[in-house]
């Protein structure tokens, strides 16, 4: 009997058993569990669980899919290949049909029927996919989320309880091997992003950008293992038992055919390949080395007065390669080694100083996600330094589990610093500042917005459909976000500056509908006139850009960026950030005064003073200046108050013994929700009561107002809750609600 039709007949068999359409239907029905009980992706607010669209109604699902799906088709596996020992039938069996092409068969129909499994799962969630994310609905990010997150863990599955009932023939022993294996990528590498094979490590996905960096690094981690575990397979097929041989002998009798063992040999030698050079994360030390970052001890006779590069980041690949000129003086009179700092992932193909090729070295030594290269400069006082590189940018390895910002695609991009170019490391400026110039080819539909005081102009259109931008700015750096931006002016006469807001056209009819320019300039004009200006605002303009979902934003000069998830539906419909999507959006606008990392120390976790308390009292400030005292006694007063008495209700504050009971990943569920309400709503709560006890609104404007213009201490530039209570003349007693 041919291979061929053997493995037609198994398939057949297969389909023809009510276990495998069961085995179809639960796969089918797992990704219920990223609804519900299962939702790795990260959530922004810690008052309940917020993520983009994408990341609730498609990511979180096939991410619970995969995980489910690999157990059920594992158990299937196990099932389908003992079927033979259980029935009595192998002895029988084996005399028509070789041992080894039955196996073969096997693994080929249990693969057809877990892409099977993965169709009808695909087809049957697309209609609610599509209604759940109307607008921001993507055929291409939903095909890929479902066959990278979701599907590519199945066929590991798959492969590994094969190889395990190969080596084993038993099938409780094959089984407690799979589920040892799921469990090692479930807890102890969950958070080493290349040994996640069954979870992988997605931090979160884009409603309005691209997830192409994401898809890449997912579909690489799934590649390997692919590879691994096939040649671990191959090894396990040649433990097939024949002739009544137990595993070495029948091993000992299938190796006498060389392609077979040197098939398992490549296959894993291939995969240890892509393990060791993998190309998303760099290898930095472990320690944290800011002289890495900031030269102690520059060059006394090496200067540079211009910088300027040609950039083009190639959507297709995800690289990016470019040409890199600075003008240097060396006024030693002999040759000078300078020292260039540039992304791990790139490599340098050439350097000229005036025309003529230079030595340079590359360290292999990386720390912060940098590295350095060294230039020998001539012995000349005017140099002109050309240097030539690209490549693909890699991300800290601090940061692997999280990957995703630096992001190159058709429809968005995201490149910061020495992503967009080499600079040098301890070389100063020859006046003040300097000039710097930067042209950058993107597609013809994307606009690009420079972070900060810098300026951007369209330069030229060129006959392939992309345009060449010219940034212009000072110094070393730039930060460059581009994409399929609307921009909106909205001027601000208190605040006596113009606000640039881009955000995403996919976001557009929700920005409408709920009017956000005129959210954002009453906001920033009520802050401004009660709190104070901005430290970071422009000359006369500052950006506000929307960019893909990172973690949160951040401001500089001229300029504050916004996750997407501040705009996000799911987000917008938060009840503890105001009772409307107009007053979500003013209360992500007051997180410019308070928070973005620079009024609250980030690292303090356990107390309730954080950010969060002095936005949402200030945003029931702006709503009832704005539509009465009514509505924010509504929206705001009552919605706290409700949750307080909540919190003070609930069982496990009451009784924390029975928290400590429960299952680590349900004790953290609990406790975050209740820390989120403590946050939210307890300490918005305790600063209207201070309000009250100061005096009144006036009262507590001019405290606040005090405390965020108060004069920095460098060691310890965060606002702590032992200050307000001193400005306030207060003590924690005086605001306790109880």
């Amino acid at each position: 009997m041919n291979t061929l039709r053997q493995f037609r007949l198994e398939l057949t068999r297969l389909l023809q058993n009510r276990l495998t359409w069961l085995a179809i239907l639960l796969t089918a029905l797992s990704p219920i569990a990223g609804l519900t009980v299962y939702r790795p992706l990260y959530s922004s607010s810690d008052s309940g669980y917020v993520t983009t669209m994408q990341g609730m109604y498609l990511a979180n699902p096939a991410l619970a899919g995969s995980i489910l799906g690999a157990v059920v088709f594992a158990i299937l596996t196990v099932w389908s290949m003992d079927r033979l020992r259980r029935d009595g039938m192998e002895t029988l069996t084996h005399a028509v049909v070789s041992p080894m092409t039955a196996a073969l068969t096997r693994l080929g129909a249990l693969l057809c029927v877990s892409v099977l499994a993965q169709t009808i799962t695909m087809l049957a969630w697309l209609p609610y996919t599509v209604v759940k994310l109307g607008a921001v609905f993507d055929l291409e990010s939903y095909l890929l989320i479902h066959l990278i997150f979701m599907y590519g863990a199945i066929p590991l599955a798959i492969l590994s309880a094969s190889a395990a009932y190969q080596f084993t023939r038993r099938v409780d022993l094959s089984l407690a091997l799979f589920a040892a294996f799921a469990a090692l990528s479930l807890t102890v590498w969950k958070e080493q992003w290349q040994l996640c094979w069954l979870n992988p490590c997605v931090w979160a996905v884009s409603d309005d950008f691209s997830n192409y960096r994401i898809f890449r690094s997912v579909a690489y981690v799934r590649l390997t293992w692919l590879l691994a575990l096939a040649g671990l397979w191959v090894l396990s097929y040649l433990c097939v038992r024949q002739y009544g041989k137990g595993p070495l002998g029948s091993f000992a009798h299938n190796i006498r055919r060389f392609y077979r063992p040197a098939l398992a040999a490549a296959l894993v030698a291939c995969s240890s390949l892509l393990y060791m050079g993998q190309p998303f994360v760099d290898r930095s030390t472990a320690e944290m080395d800011y002289e890495f970052l900031f030269c102690p001890a520059p060059l006394e006779t090496v200067t540079c007065s211009n910088r300027y590069a040609n950039v083009r980041p190639d959507p297709k690949t995800g690289c990016v390669y470019g040409q890199a000129e600075f003008q240097l003086q060396n006024t030693s009179g002999q040759e000078q080694d300078a020292r260039f700092q540039i992304d791990p992932g790139y490599k340098i193909t050439s350097v000229r100083a005036n025309g003529a090729d230079v030595p340079f070295s590359v360290d292999s030594y990386q720390a912060m996600g940098e590295k350095m290269f060294t230039v020998t400069l001539p012995a000349e006082r005017e140099i002109e330094l050309v240097i030539d590189y690209g490549g693909f940018p890699q991300e800290w390895n601090l940061v692997s589990a999280t990957q995703g910002r630096p992001e190159i695609s058709d429809t968005y991009m995201s490149l910061e610093n020495h992503q967009l170019s080499p600079a040098p490391f301890d070389v100063l400026y020859t006046g003040e500042t300097l000039p710097a110039m930067m042209d950058i080819v993107l597609p013809g539909h994307m606009t690009p917005v420079l972070f900060g005081s810098g300026s951007t102009e369209l330069l030229k259109e060129n006959g392939d459909g992309t345009k060449t931008w010219r940034m212009t700015d000072e110094g070393y750096s730039m930060i460059l976000y581009a994409g399929d931006y609307i921009r909106e002016e909205i001027p601000v006469e208190p605040a006596d500056i113009t606000v640039n807001f881009y955000y995403s056209r996919k976001h557009q009819s929700v920005m409408e509908a709920m009017d956000a320019a005129e959210m954002i300039r009453q906001t920033i004009a009520y802050c401004t006139e009660h709190i104070g200006p901005l430290s970071f605002y422009g000359d006369g303009t500052f950006n506000l850009i929307e960019s893909r979902t990172s973690g949160g934003g951040y401001a500089g000069d001229g300029a504050s960026l916004a996750d997407e998830l501040d705009f996000a539906m799911q987000n917008l419909s938060n009840g503890a950030k105001g009772g409307t999507p107009a007053q979500t959006t003013i209360h992500e606008i007051v997180h410019q005064w308070w928070g973005l990392g620079n009024m609250f120390d980030p690292m303090d976790m356990e107390n309730i003073w954080s950010a969060e308390g002095l936005t949402c009292y200030t945003t029931y400030r702006i709503v009832k200046d704005l539509y009465g005292e009514a509505a924010a006694q509504a929206a705001f007063i009552d919605q706290w108050q409700e949750e307080v008495d909540s919190y003070y209700k609930d069982f496990y504050v009451r009784h924390p013994e029975y928290l400590s009971a429960l299952p680590e990943q349900y004790q953290a569920d609990i406790a975050n929700s209740l820390w989120g309400i403590r946050r939210y709503s307890e300490m918005a709560l305790e600063i209207l009561k201070a309000e009250q006890l100061v005096g009144g609104e006036e009262a507590m404007d001019q405290i606040l107002s005090n405390l965020f213009n108060r004069e920095l201490n460098p060691e310890y530039p965060y606002l702590t809750y032992q200050e307000f209570l001193d400005a306030c003349h207060l003590t924690e007693e005086d605001l306790n609600l109880e």
